[in-house]
């Protein structure tokens, strides 16, 4: 399966397919010519699949070097980011050469952010692992990494040349890691899929079921995404709509300490806060927030966190990038598959923040 993100300046194809990641090499291939190239990637995913796709570009006559990071959330900072710039110039990468981004999310974002700031920007491929990661993360040219302050507080839009998707690494994902991407999954449901809703309401919430599903979740997935990241490239509109459950989200993540709360997982708790509130405000219909609680619920997803500490998470949030001056833009679900933003004073928030 493919899909082709449409941007004027850098179109590039994302492309589902079973068994591909041995066969990286006649992918990139296709769209680079010989050169050095970087794979950044984990030390969890490193044990994994490395050697795999090492192999696969020196078949195809690229030569490979490897920077692997500690895996998870800690690790997406600055600090990391620096040892990786010290890699690259240390093994002489120039501008003729690319960046592999190879795991999950946290991989995906601090590749790309390297990628994008490293001599001013050397071009870069995404092979995501996880699930989180292949219907979200790697696609869009969101780039980052965490401050004491904020999630995702240091970045920039930098779009790969491409993306591809194996849904076959997902075997390997703890229950855990592969539960937490359900959350991005059902998001997409809530602000723009119906069908991709229904599906999931068919579904009986098995590891089983979303291992046997994945094609179809990471495609429609995809699609939504691919849909809003072409119509409004630098998040001042519609992309905006992809932030639902976020903004409450990124503040549990925070305050929990990055990687406690995992990302799907913080995403779930958001719709599920932010859904009940708005729909006492009655600026969502009524009973969506039971549906939203009920398919979190279905898939093993969290909907709720404790300690809730209100003041902190307010605090959190207030550093959020869709803060704009006193007033912050929040996603709502006014119907079922469609999504609104919703413009509110910051100091609205602490409402949405009641238990």
């Amino acid at each position: 399966m493919k899909l082709t993100v449409n941007l004027p300046k850098n179109p590039y194809d994302i492309i589902i397919q079973k068994d591909s990641l041995a066969q990286v090499g006649d992918w990139v291939k296709d769209l680079w010519k010989p050169q050095k190239i970087a794979i950044i990637t984990d030390d969890h995913v490193a044990s994994l699949y490395l050697e795999t796709v090492k192999t696969s570009l020196e078949k195809a006559g690229f030569e490979s070097i490897a920077f692997v990071f500690p895996e998870g959330e800690s690790s997406k900072n600055l600090e990391t980011v620096n040892q990786a710039y010290e890699f690259l110039v240390k093994e002489d990468m120039t501008r003729s050469d690319g960046i592999i981004a190879l795991g999950g999310g946290v991989v995906g974002d601090l590749a790309g952010f390297v990628a994008a700031t490293y001599m001013r920007g050397i071009h870069f491929l995404q092979v995501p692992t996880s699930l989180t990661a292949q219907v979200d993360s790697s696609i869009g040219g969101k780039t980052g990494v965490n401050t004491p302050f904020a999630k995702n507080m240091v970045g920039s839009f930098y779009q790969p040349d491409g993306v591809l998707i194996d849904p076959q690494t997902l075997k390997t994902l703890g229950k855990r890691e592969l539960i937490e991407g359900m959350g991005e999954v059902v998001k997409y449901g809530l602000i723009d899929d119906v069908q991709l809703w229904k599906d999931l309401k068919q579904m009986d919430g098995s590891i089983d079921s979303i291992l046997e599903h994945a094609e179809n979740i990471i495609y429609r997935s995809c699609e939504v995404k691919r849909k809003i990241v072409v119509e409004d490239e630098l998040d001042k509109g519609v992309r905006l709509y992809l932030n639902f459950g976020h903004t409450i989200g990124h503040a549990i993540e925070a305050t929990a300490g990055y990687g406690q709360v995992m990302h799907g997982e913080a995403v779930a708790i958001g719709m599920v806060q932010v859904s009940r509130v708005a729909e006492n405000k009655g600026l969502m219909p009524a009973g969506i927030t039971d549906q939203v609680v009920a398919m979190c619920q279905k898939f093993g997803l969290p909907t709720s966190h404790q300690p809730w500490k209100a003041d902190e998470l307010y605090e959190a949030l207030t550093h959020d990038k869709k803060a704009r001056g006193k007033s912050i833009q929040l996603i709502l679900v006014p119907k079922l598959g469609s999504a609104a933003i919703h413009s509110i004073p910051m100091e609205e928030m602490k409402d949405y923040l009641e238990q």
